[in-house]
């Protein structure tokens, strides 16, 4: 039997919000779960792809941080900057 070493094991309520919405080019199906982790930024869920990434403010100005984690065009990543512009703190 496997003996595990836990660096923390904790629970919260969270807040998760489901959205789905489309622009011209793209369609985004998304849970975004706030919770009291990660600093203040919220973990973004592409529930078509199965990526996720911690986002905040900070990460959305970074160039390329987008298409990365999500494995987006440009011109996606930007729709989605466009919308978690809105909802991201």
């Amino acid at each position: 039997m496997s003996s595990f070493e836990f660096l923390y094991d904790d629970s919260e309520t969270t807040n998760i919000r489901y959205v789905s919405f489309f622009t011209d080019h793209s369609r985004f199906d998304l849970a975004i779960v706030h919770s009291n982790r990660f600093f203040g930024k919220s973990l973004i869920l592409d529930l078509q792809n199965g990526r996720c990434a911690i986002v905040g403010k900070d990460d959305l100005d970074e160039p390329g941080y987008l298409e990365y984690a999500f494995g987006l065009s440009e011109s996606a990543a930007e729709e989605l900057k466009d919308f978690l512009d809105q909802i991201v703190v």
